[in-house]
């Protein structure tokens, strides 16, 4: 059965599934109000907006383009899948991830502060985890989840452990890298 369908998402819940309705082109309304609220502060504080993401393959800079007017305040997104793309593209170590990882606090820390040395972003998140099936160990078990963002007040990461499916792990993700760059505004705009 095809997880996703016409009319919405597949998401299951306590082994129940059940459909969500897509809501303008987001995969749910937390999502919407999310990137509605970043656009706001991004605007109010002159702010743009890059990404750097390997587990969600894109998803938060569709969740950010899929506003009218994003063009304002969102620069570019790095899809980054293969080590070999986050060294070429990001910038990122190749000591970084022989020695911690591709899903680790380095790794996403040197991603995100390279999303904003290669754009004009002032602001950015990056994303790397294992979003499953497969691919866990007992380290990092499936669900396990790096962020991190970088702004003018520095980088800070944050480990996530997301319960569900491989769709439900990336849905989580995008929440997190959202509310993370929002907080990210706001610890900027506190810190001036």
């Amino acid at each position: 059965m095809n997880d996703v369908g016409s009319c919405g998402l597949v998401l299951i819940k306590n082994g129940e599934r059940f459909m969500t309705e897509e809501v303008d082109g987001f995969a749910t309304t937390l999502q919407r109000d999310l990137a509605q609220q970043l656009a706001v502060l991004c605007r109010s504080a002159r702010q743009m907006v890059a990404t750097a993401e390997s587990c969600t393959g894109g998803m938060i800079a569709a969740s950010m383009t899929n506003l009218a007017g994003s063009s304002d305040w969102f620069d570019c997104g790095f899809v980054t899948y293969s080590n070999n793309a986050k060294m070429q593209m990001l910038g990122v170590d190749s000591a970084t991830l022989d020695g911690s990882g591709a899903v680790s606090s380095a790794t996403v820390s040197e991603m995100a502060l390279g999303a904003v040395s290669r754009s004009n972003a002032t602001i950015a998140c990056a994303v790397s985890g294992v979003a499953g099936p497969g691919g866990g160990s007992v380290e990092k078990p499936v669900g396990t989840v790096w962020i991190a963002w970088a702004g003018p007040a520095g980088v800070r990461q944050q480990q996530f452990l997301f319960p569900g499916n491989r769709d439900e792990i990336r849905q989580r993700t995008v929440e997190e890298a959202l509310r993370g760059l929002i907080d990210c505004i706001n610890t900027d705009a506190t810190q001036a």
